[in-house]
């Protein structure tokens, strides 16, 4: 257990805290671990009735903590992201929820922190947030099935500029795109979102998880994640990838031209 993911449960909702804010909430695999394990108590606990996701500090999650995610990769011989690591734990989580999944975004969400955001049943942003997928960047590629969720939710050539050029969605632009339900000053996310957790958690269970099941393909989702973990494991060798880390680590800018 780490305390970097507060877990708590009241009156039917479960909230997830990350709680590394000196960090900017970047998720380490033991957090990783515990926001799986977490999805599959509260999919198993007839007292959880939905999962809020949200923050402390002043980012929702900055990703990957990138240097746990490489001595992870190094540890496990570049392995695809499958069942077997957290990470995939926890996105396999996300694509089989059964009950209500809630987040409230303030701040940065890059890489995970947006795509896990596309399985969330709905979602209350800052208006000064700011969304990223910067896979290209670092010479990957996405994940969490957000090769198909982001695209089937706002277009082919709005997600491609912000996979491929890493540009940026704020919070108001996530309202109108329809990534985020309502974007809001900063200090009404929270209140917001808890508020929208307390109502589901008083609807019909039953109800609303066949209503979830029948808006959403839970194992072509999975599948596609399974897919794309496969294509993740082989872009981590390439010397683009080795390239991009390199430039991360030393700050300064990639230099693609000379990998080819």
């Amino acid at each position: 257990m780490t305390d970097h993911v507060l877990v708590a449960v009241l009156d039917g909702v479960m909230t997830l805290t990350f709680n590394r804010p000196d960090k900017k909430n970047a998720i380490t695999d033991a957090m990783y671990g515990v926001l799986a394990d977490s999805l599959t108590a509260a999919e198993a606990d007839p007292a959880v009735r939905v999962v809020l996701f949200n923050s402390n500090g002043d980012s929702f999650t900055a990703g990957n903590d990138l240097m746990d995610f490489a001595a992870a990769n190094a540890s496990q011989g570049g392995a695809p992201i499958g069942d077997e690591r957290n990470v995939g734990r926890f996105l396999k989580c996300l694509a089989r929820a059964r009950k209500p999944l809630v987040a409230a975004v303030r701040g940065q969400a890059v890489g995970v922190g947006t795509t896990m955001l596309l399985h969330c049943d709905l979602v209350y942003v800052a208006d000064t947030a700011r969304l990223t997928v910067p896979f290209v960047n670092l010479a990957l590629v996405p994940e969490a099935a957000s090769s198909l969720t982001l695209p089937s939710r706002i277009g082919h050539a709005r997600a491609y500029a912000m996979f491929a050029l890493g540009e940026a969605l704020d919070g108001k632009k996530a309202e109108a795109w329809g990534v985020a339900n309502e974007a809001l000053p900063e200090d009404e996310v929270d209140g917001r979102a808890l508020h929208a957790a307390q109502a589901l958690a008083k609807r019909p269970l039953g109800a609303l998880t066949i209503t979830k099941g029948l808006m959403r393909d839970a194992e072509h989702l999975a599948a596609r994640m399974d897919e794309e973990g496969g294509l993740f494991a082989q872009r981590l060798k390439t010397p683009e990838a080795a390239e991009a880390f390199a430039a991360f680590m030393q700050r300064r800018p990639a230099d693609f031209s000379k990998v080819g």
